[in-house]
């Protein structure tokens, strides 16, 4: 958890966010509230959903993002670490990408 915070914390990763969360929630509350946003009826309630509809892509960039930056901090660690499991696999299996 320690480090996901940390690479979810990080500069990079809050600007990929934020840049993200601008794009698609700009796109996403044209989309759902173009009613009122272009007659200028916006209310309490659409203001609400308008700042919902900014955070969930900025939610969902961060944990892709830190989930992939933590991904490759552990691989690397293994990989300095070199053969520490004594030559047992563990169950998973890996990717072939």
């Amino acid at each position: 958890m320690k480090l996901f915070l940390k690479h979810a914390t990080d500069k990079v990763c809050v600007f990929r966010a934020v840049k993200v969360a601008l794009v698609v929630g700009t796109i996403l509350a044209l989309i759902n509230h173009y009613d009122a946003i272009f007659t200028f009826s916006i209310e309490a309630t659409n203001v609400f959903q308008i700042i919902l509809t900014y955070l969930v892509p900025y939610c969902v960039a961060t944990f892709g993002s830190a989930m992939q930056a933590r991904h490759l901090e552990c691989e690397a660690m293994k990989a300095c670490e070199g053969p520490s499991s004594g030559g047992k696999r563990s169950g998973r299996p890996k990717n072939k990408e």
